[in-house]
């Protein structure tokens, strides 16, 4: 047993399991993350601590933009040059590359910890540990509560219909002289809910990504409101390809009063508006065919590449250990992947979140809840590992349209075509 070993297993009995080795294990591994939501700063804690009490293992960050990790990763992987861990969203696409903790680890722990979230990283292959899911996520809007005050109009009941938000946010826009009235970030993970709202299916009978009518509905309800002005032209016309762009700044700015986005941005969206003016998280809005939302979460995992699997999988166990865990969604302010913390709940207060931030995330997991029996599609599609190639060809073929490009029939056609060569 490694000296790496005998610390993490005191950590974190129920989750490490005892790795074979004779002296102590020295490394130096690197770990890629995107500080697009805060997260660096708290996960270099993390790894300094676990560092002191592992003098042999050196960890290195390597903090990126969000573009580099869903578009250069892939590649580094490819090509044997990427990092030895990562943070990464692109869950079950990245299967091939992922290193299986399995002998490292207590597999069974991690099934009954995990055991919700495990599918999404295999890809449709049977067995295997890939990663400790870093946060549970929820797809969801922000409303800023003084705008709507300020205009006059009243937040929309809880089941109100995206046509119902359209007519109340282009109210406040009127009334308040505000930029746009809604936001999205530009990303087919996004948009996928709303348009299961309205029927979108997302597979056919024989289990192939398809465009339906129901995404045509709500990609075409998109576009109608790029061209009136609703939403605004900087954020889906005005990036080119696939390429992702979120709406925060103009969120912050108070240049609109509703953000589609989600719930990894309580902690980003606290820190930016502060007391600048009152905000909350409104249930999603919906649709003929129910609520949709999409879940999902990004997930710390090991690459194959790595000359240090001992060392990689000895500080993901340590971080998906219940102490480690806890303290960790805690204070990234994220909804727990764990069954008993989940269970057992995060006292998001004890790590300065306020009552409206536990409040939002309180609502974010029931509306988790309320998607998965609504609309299934949800969360087959999140664990497939063709899913980027939908969300990529959603950003990419709907702002062609927005910008004049493409009719909308070319743009589903063209979309159709890329989900096509997938399964040849």
């Amino acid at each position: 047993m490694s000296h790496l070993s005998k610390r993490a297993a005191l950590g974190s009995v129920s989750l490490v399991a005892v790795l074979t080795g004779g002296a102590a294990l020295s490394a130096e591994i690197d770990l890629m993350i995107s500080d697009v939501d805060g997260k660096a700063a708290v996960i270099q804690d993390f790894a300094d601590r676990y560092m002191r009490d592992n003098p042999d293992v050196t960890i290195t960050m390597n903090v990126v933009g969000y573009d580099v990790i869903r578009e250069q990763l892939p590649v580094q992987l490819e090509a044997g040059t990427g990092p030895d861990m990562a943070f990464n969203t692109n869950l079950g696409g990245l299967h091939d590359y992922y290193l299986d903790l399995t002998p490292y680890v207590d597999a069974a722990a991690w099934e009954d910890a995990y055991g919700d979230v495990l599918p999404w990283y295999r890809a449709g292959n049977e067995g295997g540990i890939y990663g400790f899911h870093t946060e549970l996520t929820v797809t969801g809007p922000y409303v800023n509560l003084t705008m709507f005050e300020e205009a006059g109009v009243a937040l929309p009941e809880p089941g109100a219909t995206w046509e119902e938000w359209a007519e109340a946010t282009r109210t406040v826009m009127d009334e308040t002289g505000a930029y746009a009235g809604m936001v999205m970030d530009r990303s087919g993970h996004r948009l996928a809910g709303p348009a299961m709202s309205y029927g979108a299916q997302y597979y056919d009978d024989a289990g192939q990504l398809i465009v339906d009518d129901g995404f045509a509905t709500f990609a075409q309800m998109m576009v109608d409101w790029h061209a009136e002005g609703l939403m605004p032209p900087d954020i889906w016309p005005a990036v080119s390809g696939s390429k992702y762009a979120n709406g925060n700044e103009m969120f912050f700015s108070q240049d609109t009063p509703f953000y589609m986005s989600g719930s990894w941005n309580v902690a980003n969206v606290q820190e930016n508006v502060g007391d600048t003016f009152d905000w909350a998280v409104v249930p999603v809005p919906c649709g003929p065919a129910g609520c949709g939302v999409m879940p999902g979460g990004q997930g710390l995992v090991g690459f194959k590449g790595t000359d240090a699997p001992e060392a990689v999988a000895g500080f993901i166990a340590w971080m998906g250990a219940p102490e480690q865990a806890r303290e960790w969604y805690g204070r990234t302010y994220a909804i727990p992947a764990h069954k008993a913390l989940q269970a057992e709940g995060i006292d998001y207060v004890e790590y300065g979140a306020g009552d409206r931030v536990s409040e939002a995330l309180n609502l974010f997991a029931r509306m988790a809840q309320v998607a998965a029996e609504q609309t299934p599609q949800a969360y087959r599609l999140q664990g497939d590992a063709d899913n980027f190639v939908m969300y990529n060809a959603t950003a990419q073929y709907l702002s062609a349209v927005m910008s004049g490009a493409l009719s909308m029939d070319e743009a589903l056609a063209k979309m159709g075509e890329e989900l096509r060569d997938t399964h040849e």
